[in-house]
């Protein structure tokens, strides 16, 4: 390959967004220097690229017919059977859009990348398929995954399947609905701020966001390596349980994320007797009463639920944590930040890290970005104008004063939890909300899209680092309530006892009528 030298007009302009004023003779030095590069970058490119392993048979994808598809969730069908034992044997899974499966199509349900076919399987596809598990589908996603409500993705609004004339929440929307239809057993999810956590409470289902750098996000789609989670929504805490032991480990040694001194455990045997005896609960008084944005007949659903664990043998307190009330704020700094200059203007490689990285999805970003970023959604388009703004304007300033926000917060949930074994709060302040009508203006869907009463709650642990987990305790109003467990760090077994005990117990506790 031939890689094109750059004119001088085209190096100018590149210079120009670095703030540098060359002259011609400058420039032309600059070019002659940067010929080596581009040497070296067409050797590069003889060289065998590296690839994750594709290691079971697959047919081709197919978009679903409308009938077959009523709430919209899924994005293609396919099937990939895995081993014909193993802890996954007979779980049919389907996958959000950003999890590549080699051969199918990876869209991350936006315009930008219509077309783009997955050249390998994801570390987590393998660890299914080995364990036993099918995968039957990709789910629908919203567009780059940023927005809360199932109304950005490319393919349109997903449905709820307790009211289709409601929000099925995101950005994994499409696995969520699924699951709760029982269109499968469950899926994976990822979540960069409640993106697992928020569809699973809308539509009564689990969903567990794992401690940070247990799984590995290799090969998936991100959007900030300092937020990015993948992890299982199922209908059942004893799947989220099978599926978690079988893609948790540092084994695959490939994702920056990853932590060496976390490892899967035997999750499916840690979920105990359905009793919690000498367990501490903290109630996290910061999650209820959110001025202008909760329900307060969730906040009470939300407390008898956590009432309910009493009396399953654990022992239930008040605990405050006034940080909790800035993590929307240190939130908003790093996701819009973060997706600007190392989802979007990184094309898909994100933040540096020894690691796999996928040539091929950055190559078509990039390019879906040149012809297609006008179809972006507005989230999408915020992300990429303001804080694009932020970045160039205070060179990084607010996205490294929220991290370091961040590590405070992580130090005030870990005295929480010093405390307490699990805390609790409502997962999202409100139950589904009513998805847009056809006049609705754009302005109105995009509000909906970043409503905080959605992600609240639920963003400050993807910058802590705690595992969290939506437990279904509705209906109120004939609509699911998600109640969010919180544990330590890799204390995620602890999470799972918990909400396998409730359901167990039945503790599906109804509110207003």
């Amino acid at each position: 390959m031939s890689l094109q030298r750059p004119s001088l007009d085209r190096l100018r302009e590149v210079a120009e967004r670095s703030h540098l004023h060359s002259s011609d003779e400058e420039l032309a030095f600059l070019q002659e220097l940067g010929d080596g590069l581009l040497a070296s970058c067409e050797r590069l490119h003889t060289l065998p690229g590296e690839r994750l392993p594709v290691a079971y048979p697959r047919g081709a994808a197919a978009r679903p017919a409308p009938e077959a598809n009523p709430y919209n969730a899924w994005a293609w069908r396919y099937r990939v059977e895995g081993e014909r034992e193993g802890l996954l044997a007979g779980l049919e899974l389907a996958l959000k859009d950003v999890v590549p499966v080699a051969g199918m199509p990876l869209e991350a349900g936006s315009a930008v990348l219509r077309g783009h076919v997955a050249g390998y399987d994801a570390t987590i596809v393998t660890r299914i398929l080995r364990a036993g598990g099918r995968l039957v589908g990709t789910a629908t996603t919203e567009d780059f995954c940023l927005s809360g409500a199932s109304v950005s993705s490319s393919t349109g609004f997903v449905r709820n399947p307790h009211d289709p004339t409601r929000s099925a929440g995101g950005s994994s929307s499409g696995v969520a609905a699924l699951v709760a239809a029982g269109d499968v057993d469950a899926g994976i999810g990822a979540d960069q701020g409640g993106s697992i956590r928020i569809p699973a409470s809308l539509c009564g289902v689990y969903g567990l966001k794992p401690t940070y750098g247990l799984v590995p996000y290799t090969g998936c789609v991100p959007i900030d390596v300092s937020v990015d989670y993948v992890g299982p929504i199922a209908r059942k805490a004893v799947d989220l349980a099978r599926i978690l032991e079988a893609i948790a480990g540092f084994d695959d040694g490939l994702d920056p994320r990853q932590q060496r001194d976390l490892s899967a455990r035997s999750y499916t045997h840690l979920l105990g007797d359905g009793r919690l005896d000498g367990l501490r609960i903290g109630v996290v008084g910061e999650g209820f009463a959110r001025e202008g944005l909760s329900d307060p007949g969730v906040d009470e659903t939300v407390r008898r639920a956590a009432a309910a664990l009493g009396e399953l043998g654990a022992t239930v307190t008040e605990v405050s944590v006034p940080e909790h009330l800035y993590a929307m704020d240190v939130h908003a700094s790093i996701l819009l930040q973060g997706a600007c200059e190392f989802m979007a203007r990184g094309n898909g490689i994100g933040l540096p890290g020894k690691g796999f990285y996928d040539a091929s999805l950055a190559e078509a970003v990039a390019r879906g970005r040149r012809s297609r970023s006008d179809e972006l959604f507005a989230s999408v388009k915020l992300a990429l104008v303001f804080g694009g703004y932020l970045w160039e304007e205070y060179g990084g300033a607010y996205y490294a004063k929220a991290q370091n926000l961040a590590v405070r917060l992580r130090r005030a949930y870990d005295a929480a939890l010093a405390e307490n074994d699990l805390l609790v709060l409502p997962t999202t302040c409100v139950t589904a909300p009513e998805l847009p009508g056809l006049d609705a203006s754009p302005a109105e869907v995009v509000r909906l899209a970043l409503d905080p009463a959605l992600i609240s709650n639920t963003c400050a642990f993807n910058h802590t680092g705690h595992p969290a987990l939506s437990v279904p305790v509705g209906p109120l109003d004939g609509l699911p309530v998600g109640l969010m467990l919180v544990a330590a760090r890799d204390a995620d077994a602890t999470l799972l006892r918990a909400a396998e005990a409730l359901e167990r117990a039945g503790a599906i506790l109804g509110g207003r009528a």
